[in-house]
């Protein structure tokens, strides 16, 4: 909360601060302003916890008029600044720049429109993911995009970072949903793209503010596309005794023309450490398991369902569970989704990789991350969408120890590398932030990102708008964790 009118200037805290807090409180109301030191610790880091940063001050407003006028303030006085939703990312993108502000879109979490007939819905950026295929279920519809996080995640980071989810596989990313929307440019103006029409004329702006990680605006109201459920589900769980034949499985269902609604693995530490937090009758002695769901017209879907059994077998599948009913099915998915935050039994922290290689290379880098993890005397998990490629290798450690932490820095680039190196890119899903910043040039040339900074300039002359992410300059990723220059 906002320190009372007559409180003393604190210890550190300059005379400019307390102006800024105030006339931040006159747009939003002093209840709506955090700037205490233990309400600021809540907001250093988002999931990309090994990068922390506290912020000057965090403000919440209500409306897109409100971050409005909270822009047009932070401009005029040279303050940078980023939105943040509900601090899932997984790649330091939401922390805050040095001395600047956090503008928190929580308290924008209101469903404006819903237009059943054209299969279409507005929100503010604050929406919970889930929220939406809660609102229109009834009607038969839901919203397609699904990252693991979706109970949470929020609607307006969805867009930042284009984000996707176990069902990418067929019905695609955030992109491919997204109508139109509100954003408010860096200097306050208002960015009004109407999401009215299946494809708007013109430049592709929601195309290009789709991941752009807030670099180029804050995107406050969005309009999406609703997607009908499918008349019918296949879902199975497959076991192998090896992460080889599971992969190479992956490869053939694919291979056969079959487009899954979502193809997933998890390894054996995934296996152990879901098993034991939640009991889900996991095989704790398989090496991998896979997640197959198909979905679409009834008519076909079970003979579908053979072909794709027949593939398993012929990969030395050890087992096939097919969900006999919903509560079965949800259960699967709830092995999931909860996959990642069960990784706690194993270790204090970890830190989530995210990047893409060719389904083919699958058994190959999964083999030379198991060479990496040797290497660095470091244990990783993985689970990861195998369908479309979008590895994420997890590297277990506890951040406690400096030694243990260089080494994971140093892990990262590995995998990152043997990625690339086998035709993959840098990240699929989870963004470039400030965790992958120096890998930029592994992907781009230097005339690429020349392109890409005039761009972000033609948004962003004063170079307020969650600078220092994205793209290179100013120091890297290792430099900002292992320097500690994090904590304000």
């Amino acid at each position: 909360m906002l320190p009372s009118a007559d409180a003393r200037t604190a210890p550190g805290e300059t005379a400019s601060n307390t102006a800024l807090m105030r006339d931040l409180a006159a747009i939003v109301g002093p209840e709506n302003v955090s700037s205490t030191t233990a309400e600021r610790m809540v907001y250093e880091a988002d999931g990309f916890t090994m990068a922390r940063r506290r912020p000057a001050a965090v403000v919440h407003p209500a409306s897109t008029a409100e971050v409005q006028a909270i822009v047009r303030l932070a401009a005029s006085r040279g303050i940078p600044f980023v939105a943040r939703g509900a601090g899932t990312g997984l790649s330091g993108g939401a922390m805050a720049p040095p001395g600047g502000i956090i503008i928190s879109l929580t308290r924008m979490r209101r469903i404006l429109d819903i237009d059943l007939r054209n299969r279409r819905l507005t929100a503010e950026a604050g929406v919970v993911n889930l929220k939406v295929t809660q609102a229109v279920a009834a009607h038969g519809l839901h919203y397609a995009p699904d990252p693991s996080s979706q109970s949470a995640c929020t609607l307006g980071g969805n867009v930042a970072e284009n984000a996707g989810g176990p069902h990418t596989l067929k019905y695609g990313v955030t992109m491919n949903h997204l109508l139109g929307l509100k954003m408010v440019l860096p200097d306050g103006e208002l960015l009004d793209i109407p999401g009215e029409t299946e494809d708007n004329p013109g430049y592709d702006l929601p195309g290009l503010i789709t991941g752009s990680e807030g670099t180029l605006g804050i995107v406050t109201e969005v309009t999406v596309r609703l997607t009908p459920l499918p008349q019918k589900t296949w879902t199975a769980l497959a076991v192998f005794e090896t992460i080889t034949d599971a992969t190479r499985c992956v490869s053939s269902i694919i291979a056969a023309g079959i487009i899954p609604a979502a193809l997933e693995l998890m390894d054996a530490n995934v296996i152990q450490a879901v098993e034991a937090a939640f009991h889900f009758g996991l095989p704790l002695d398989a090496q991998a398991v896979l997640i197959i769901e198909l979905d679409g017209l009834e008519a076909g879907l079970d003979e579908l369902g053979a072909r794709v059994r027949g593939i398993c077998e012929s990969h030395a599948v050890r087992e096939l569970r097919i969900a006999r009913d919903e509560a079965e099915r949800t259960a699967l998915w709830m092995c999931r989704k909860k996959a990642v935050g069960s990784l706690g039994r194993l270790a204090p922290s970890h830190c989530t990789q995210d990047c893409v290689i060719p389904r083919s290379a699958l058994p190959e880098v999964l083999e030379k991350i198991g060479l990496i993890a040797r290497d660095f005397d470091l244990r990783i998990a993985n689970v990861f969408h195998a369908g479309d490629g979008n590895l994420h290798p997890i590297v277990l450690y506890d951040d406690r120890d400096e030694e243990q932490v260089r080494r994971v820095l140093e892990c990262n680039a590995a995998i990152v590398r043997a990625c690339v190196e086998a035709g993959g890119t840098i990240t699929g899903e989870h963004g470039v932030g400030v965790e992958k910043l120096e890998f930029m040039p592994l992907i781009f040339s230097e005339a690429d990102l020349a392109t890409m900074d005039r761009v972000r300039a033609a948004f962003d002359a004063q170079g307020l708008c969650n600078p220092g992410k994205l793209l290179p300059g100013g120091g890297g990723c290792a430099d900002l964790v292992l320097n500690k220059k994090a904590a304000v």
